[in-house]
């Protein structure tokens, strides 16, 4: 039986290094060029380096030196989305004006040189309508990988929030693919959070400097109180609603500062779940946005896991870090799945 090792690209914070740590798998390195991951990335993964570089910085000689001789070779990665977001792409008059477009292609360049084992990438549903994906696969079928990619819904695999990924696998042993849904009922947001401490907005919990929560307006106060669990601006009395809510093209947002409902997953976490203006991020009952450590137990970090240092960190920063992240849930599948196809 070989030794198997992994090397995470775009590994941010550490979400799918750690779900294949918590399976047992030996993640060798994670690469990103956002140093302000580096302390999470290694304090919760301490098998794991992580490296700072852009992917145009590093060889494919460079990542297959990192993995020890014999070893089978895991490649998994998730390249940046912004560039496939619905909401991205309004403002996007021409794909090829977005350099980050290239990342895609620039992970299958690097599987075509280094020809590890197993690939994975998790990336936004968006993505699978463009030409670099069709390249992508085409770059993959074409050096002898069994491929098997979809688009999953994060609920029936333990997740909870509605979060639609496509994931894709590829072996170069045989055919390979995710293991079936593991949960016929949804994880909750009360499953998830309910058992925090209250907070109200601008609060940092004295013995969870991560459960803070982002301060709000007067204004913005009165619009929360006004909103029932489950509940958004369409529930608030007139006066307090925006103006460019009552015209006709605002009604289409209708989630903006809405509330999520304690027995329901919450809405997809995104980059910007601080906010109460971004999206259905109300607290369930506090009158406030949900706070850091919310967001991070719905994306499925362990309580535990260790973000910053010190106390001294923006809440933004912290919050795109959180959002960018693949949910260690999944990421736990996708490790499942892949031991599951090697039988280990």
């Amino acid at each position: 039986m070989h030794s198997v090792s992994v090397v995470d690209l775009f590994c941010g914070v550490g979400g799918m290094t750690h779900g294949f740590v918590q399976e047992g798998f030996r993640v060798i390195a994670g690469i990103d060029a956002d140093p302000s991951c580096r302390y999470a990335y290694e304090r919760n993964n301490r098998s794991a380096r992580f490296i700072e570089a852009y992917l145009e910085q590093v060889s494919a000689s460079d990542i297959a030196r990192l993995y020890p001789e014999g070893d089978l070779k895991i490649l998994v990665g998730c390249a940046p989305c912004q560039p496939f977001s619905k909401y991205a792409l309004r403002y996007v008059k021409a794909q090829r004006q977005d350099e980050k477009w290239k990342l895609v292609g620039d992970f299958g360049k690097l599987i075509e040189e280094i020809k590890p084992e197993i690939v994975s990438m998790e990336n936004v549903p968006e993505l699978q309508h463009h030409r670099v994906f069709t390249e992508f696969i085409k770059t993959l079928e074409s050096e002898g990988y069994h491929l098997w990619y979809d688009v999953v819904d994060c609920v029936d695999y333990g997740v909870p929030q509605t979060r639609h990924r496509l994931v894709l696998l590829g072996s170069r042993l045989g055919e390979i693919a995710l293991i079936p849904k593991t949960h016929r009922k949804s994880k909750t947001v009360a499953n998830a959070i309910g058992g925090l401490p209250a907070l109200r907005a601008g609060e940092q919990d004295a013995d969870n400097p991560l459960h803070r929560a982002s301060g709000l307006s007067d204004l913005n106060l009165r619009r929360i109180r006004s909103t029932p669990e489950g509940g958004t601006w369409k529930d608030w009395p007139k006066r307090l609603i925006l103006e460019c809510h009552k015209k006709e093209t605002g009604r289409s947002y209708g989630s903006i500062y809405g509330r999520m409902s304690w027995n329901k997953p919450a809405p997809t976490i995104t980059t910007e779940f601080h906010g109460i203006g971004s999206g259905r991020f109300g607290h369930p009952d506090q009158d406030r946005a949900i706070s850091l450590r919310e967001g991070a137990l719905l994306q499925t970090f362990p309580r535990n896991y260790r973000f910053v240092e010190n106390e001294d960190f923006s809440i933004g920063t912290l919050a795109r870090h959180i959002g960018n992240a693949v949910p260690v849930r999944l990421a736990r599948v996708i490790a499942q799945s892949i031991a599951k196809h090697l039988d280990l």
